[in-house]
């Protein structure tokens, strides 16, 4: 999409403290990408090269993708493959699925398949290690799949550190009844407006709309209740959040649906771990 509807990239960098955080993992950088949506539409190659550009300055140790590589078909994901599997990391790159790369039947298998070709795991409620033993990554299947499973962290010892990757961040809430030091989710794009003074646009609108009778509403984007069925919490659209004792991190992503982005530019998250 045009810079004029999606804005510039923005890199955003945040340093989160994590409790028992092993010695040798102190200062580990972890870069964050969500929402592609990579189908020549709703995000730019020129905007897709700048990311990739920004990630070989940085040159982080875990690269973390939050789903919804592709939109309505999966066929694109084989080009974004083929770029991401260059971006450079120490311990490489993982990822969780989105909404949309399961939408439609096939794709889930067409995306992991690629992704996997490129290196990268896809995590669908189950652990990793690419940080080590002493701090595993978890992976969610999506939340609207039906399968997402929160038990899984049972399988953890609740004195170990741990980090998230789930796709939705309404899944905090039910997550908040374990141990998960950082959560890290996309699916929002930050709200894709954000008006000064007041904040992301839906959290707005959620105000207006209650006045506003459905059939008007209805044809008003971002107003409709169609809108209002993409995440529960709005509240955690973008930014950190700390739910219950856990810390929430919500990238606003890369691609961008119409009538485009206000305020709220894509992004590149880059995080440094300490020792709470």
């Amino acid at each position: 999409m045009h810079r004029l509807l999606s804005g510039s990239l923005s890199v955003e960098t945040l340093t989160i403290p994590i409790r028992d955080l092993p010695e040798r993992l102190v200062g580990t950088v972890v870069a964050q990408l969500s929402d592609f949506h990579f189908d020549g539409l709703r995000l730019s190659n020129a905007l897709l090269a700048k990311t990739m550009a920004q990630i070989e300055a940085i040159q982080p140790d875990l690269i973390a993708l939050t789903g919804d590589f592709v939109t309505d078909d999966p066929s694109p994901i084989h080009d974004l493959a083929r770029q991401i599997k260059h971006m450079p990391s120490r311990y490489g790159s993982i990822a969780v699925l989105g909404n949309h790369d399961i939408k439609v039947a096939g794709a889930r298998k067409v995306v992991t398949d690629a992704l996997e070709a490129a290196n990268v795991p896809v995590l669908w409620n189950a652990i990793a290690t690419p940080l080590g033993d002493d701090f595993p990554v978890v992976g969610f299947a999506d939340y609207w799949s039906r399968e997402f499973d929160p038990d899984v962290l049972n399988q953890l010892d609740p004195a170990l550190p741990r980090m998230v990757l789930s796709h939705n961040p309404d899944t905090a809430q039910p997550l908040s009844e374990w141990r998960v030091d950082l959560q890290l989710s996309g699916h929002t794009h930050g709200g894709q407006l954000y008006i000064p003074f007041l904040g992301p646009g839906p959290l707005v609108w959620q105000r207006l709309r209650r006045g506003v009778p459905s059939a008007i509403r209805n044809r008003i984007p971002f107003l409709n209740d169609r809108c209002f069925h993409v995440v529960r919490h709005w509240e955690w659209c973008r930014g950190l959040h700390r739910v219950g004792d856990n810390w929430l991190y919500v990238n606003r992503g890369l691609g961008t649906y119409f009538p485009g982005r206000f305020l709220c530019s894509p992004e590149l998250t880059v995080l440094t771990l300490v020792r709470a």
